[in-house]
């Protein structure tokens, strides 16, 4: 796994949110991981990791 990858992984993490805020997350989280592992490693795999964290950062708040 490539560092800046490795680096944005970590922000789909998930147990340490509410058990509502986790029902959100976790899908973000499976995707992330799903895109991990099956791209090739690009700046467009980077780029569909960022925008895909934005994306869960602001479902998260919608359901606060």
């Amino acid at each position: 796994m490539d560092q800046s990858v490795a680096a944005i992984m970590r922000f789909f993490e998930y147990a340490h949110l509410p058990e509502n805020l986790q029902e959100v997350s976790r899908e973000f989280y499976n995707l992330a991981h799903h895109l991990e592992q099956t791209l090739e490693t690009s700046a467009e795999k980077s780029v569909a990791l960022r925008k895909l964290l934005e994306s869960k950062d602001a479902a998260v708040r919608a359901a606060l």
